[in-house]
């Protein structure tokens, strides 16, 4: 049974997509522990740090503080049990694979790379040195690293021709595929959640909100989350009744509030970064068993197929005729939801993880 250590300051309840791995491959063989300290940090903040390097002395007390526990107790462990098979550094784990290289001489590292810093700064408007720099450490991240994990084959061709990588879906914890199977009689409540960066595209939605509004249809729109457009959505809403904002959710309700919702929205935006990803909420939004309308993408369209409807990136008025369609149509609104949670039976943490449990164990 190959033995892997899960290894880094990740943060599972933030950041579910290490804890999706981790069971994965479990389910998948593996033997998996797990050396963490959690950087409390949100993914707003994390981002933040990539996009100003200098703010890093801001927390770097706490961070390297974090790394003498983790590296003191990765080689008790080892004392322990001898070298893992391999080591597996979570989601933006740029600093962390760092650690891990050092401490980990002769172990296979599979870094879990689903965010270039470089692309992340350049989305959110940084241009110049700054972004250079992080491309800088996004390449001494996948030097470290002996496997890098992506989401997208579009994330894979950012890469280098000589590095190892392999494409891993992001996919959705278990809870969300039981908040699905929990999910009681749903209206057609639309739902989005997201940090409402230029990613995501939330003005576009309020924007389709207004225009259904002109056409008679209001159907009620609930908005999780905060962020950079936050104020723009608030101002562009200003007078609508049918749209609440909810500013936080616990990560531990976030399933079964998706899951009373008839649809959930994706993203929606034009920049590079947006063509370039499949977003959490998709695959979360598909195992809850609600309808979901995102973008018309490459990576969306390759990987979800006829599990989400698609709308052209952008473009409020062909979101509000998405969802004027199924709001207007009981029978094609329950086809939708059947087959968001028939695609969404391709993305369990036990399917996605196959793969990836395999290389290591050729590797071991």
């Amino acid at each position: 049974m190959p033995r892997v250590l899960a290894f880094g300051t990740y943060n599972v309840r933030k950041h579910p997509r290490v804890g999706i791995l981790i069971d994965g491959l479990r389910k998948n063989g593996c033997e998996v522990a797990e050396i963490n300290k959690p950087l409390m940090l949100s993914t707003a903040e994390r981002v933040e740090i990539l996009k100003k390097p200098w703010k890093l002395f801001g927390f770097g007390l706490e961070l390297l503080g974090l790394w003498h526990s983790i590296a003191k107790h990765a080689r008790t462990w080892m004392k322990t049990n001898g070298k893992p098979d391999a080591v597996l550094v979570g989601y933006m784990g740029h600093f962390d694979v760092l650690l891990a290289h050092h401490v980990f001489k002769g172990v296979p590292i599979v870094l879990d790379h689903l965010i270039f810093a470089g692309d992340t700064a350049k989305d959110r408007g940084a241009q110049g040195l700054k972004v250079k720099l992080l491309k800088r450490l996004d390449r001494m991240a996948i030097n470290a690293a002996s496997l890098v994990v992506l989401d997208t084959k579009e994330h894979q061709e950012m890469l280098e021709p000589g590095d190892a990588s392999m494409v891993v879906p992001v996919g959705a914890p278990d809870e969300w595929y039981e908040a699905g199977k929990q999910a009681g009689e749903r209206s057609t409540d639309i739902v989005f959640y997201g940090l409402y960066t230029p990613l995501q595209g939330v003005p576009v939605i309020v924007e389709a909100a207004q225009i259904l509004v002109s056409r008679g249809i209001t159907p009620k729109f609930t908005l999780i989350g905060k962020g950079q457009d936050y104020e723009k959505v608030r101002s562009i809403s200003k007078g609508m009744n049918n749209i609440t904002f909810r500013e936080w959710v616990e990560p531990e309700e976030l399933p079964s509030v998706v899951a009373s919702h008839a649809i959930s929205l994706g993203i929606f935006s034009t920049t590079p970064k947006g063509l370039h990803v499949v977003p959490n909420k998709v695959y979360q939004s598909m195992a809850a068993g609600c309808a979901v309308i995102t973008s018309d993408t490459a990576p969306q369209r390759r990987v979800l197929e006829n599990g989400v409807v698609f709308v052209r990136p952008g473009d409020p008025k062909a979101l509000a005729d998405a969802i004027e369609s199924l709001v207007a149509d009981t029978e094609y609104l329950t086809r939708k939801q059947h087959d968001a949670r028939t695609a969404a039976q391709r993305f369990t943490s036990d399917v996605i993880a196959r793969d990836l449990a395999q290389w290591i164990s050729n590797n071991k």
